[in-house]
């Protein structure tokens, strides 16, 4: 079992793979600032910090029930 504590890099792919999304749209969503930054680790290679991406995907749902609970509230 990984530590939860210690950073964890992923690849695009990996990224696309939690996020349900495609490579298109996280680089979309990147370039207008709505999903985390990229670490360079090497030539023409990036990765992202695992922990990032999960809280990105964790405020995605959290969105989604502030506007449900809006919703029902109304």
């Amino acid at each position: 079992m990984p530590n939860i504590d210690i950073p964890t890099l992923i690849s695009l792919n990996d990224a696309c793979e939690l996020t349900s999304l495609s490579r298109t749209a996280i680089n979309r969503y990147r370039a207008e600032g709505r999903f985390p930054q990229p670490v360079p680790v090497g030539f023409r290679r990036i990765a992202f910090v695992r922990s990032e991406v999960i809280g990105w995907i964790a405020g995605r749902i959290a969105e989604r029930d502030a506007k449900a609970v809006k919703r029902d509230a109304a």
